[in-house]
């Protein structure tokens, strides 16, 4: 069964439900999941604040709630709350599939040498916890992070995507490619999945959401 842990924010949690449950249709199999519902607001600021130890023992407290309703498996349907993924492995009454090492594993097996991130401040300042093997990851710029940020932040919070922003997004991503040199963008938000999709991303670019979601349905078959 799967421990989905949503609210992180509720848009990507959706996105997980609906691309699992069309995927467990395919195959006419049921899908067995549980739910619960965390504060993106207290996730957040555990992160700002950089208490590893805290946020994972915040989340372990959810993902034995899971366990109690029958989840043998947990999913965070977030990146950011992975800044102390190692911490929480230690901790987590159920194993938790950890989505920073599938985007690596990702990256590699699509030979990728260069890319840059999008997603919170969080995640781009410390390209993605440092767990990103053998790739070049390129930072972009103050004003360009800030943006992102706050963008991002609005997106997960209420959901709602915005035509703006996403253009500006657009426009940031071709920004990398020819000033950096970038070969892809990294989609390092699940939230995003609301906004790009394979129809309507014109950059290059990894989808953590689809990646993560890939994985998960292997382990469960």
């Amino acid at each position: 069964m799967i421990g989905l842990l949503g609210g992180l924010g509720v848009g990507a949690a959706i996105h997980y439900y609906r691309e699992l449950a069309a995927a467990h249709d395919d195959v006419r199999r049921p899908m067995q999941l549980a739910m619960v519902h965390a504060s993106i607001s207290r996730v957040t600021n555990y992160a700002s604040q950089g208490d590893r130890t805290g946020l994972a023992a915040y989340l372990a407290g959810f993902l034995g709630k899971l366990q109690t309703a029958g989840a043998t498996i947990g999913v965070l349907p977030a990146v950011t709350p992975h800044i102390c993924i190692d911490e929480l492995k230690t901790i987590a009454p159920i194993p938790v599939i950890d989505l920073t090492r599938v985007v690596s594993d990702h990256l590699q097996e699509r030979k990728l040498s260069k890319v840059a991130l999008f997603g919170t401040r969080f995640v781009v300042e410390s390209d993605m916890y440092g767990r990103l093997q053998g790739v070049d990851v390129v930072r972009p710029r103050e004003s360009e992070l800030a943006f992102m940020h706050d963008a991002y932040t609005q997106l997960a919070q209420s959901g709602r995507t915005s035509e703006e922003h996403r253009e500006r997004f657009v426009s940031l991503a071709e920004t990398l490619q020819e000033r950096d040199g970038v070969e892809a963008i990294v989609l390092a938000g699940t939230d995003f999945a609301l906004m790009f999709n394979v129809g309507n991303t014109p950059f290059p670019h990894v989808d953590c959401t689809r990646a993560h979601i890939d994985v998960i349905l292997r382990v469960m078959q």
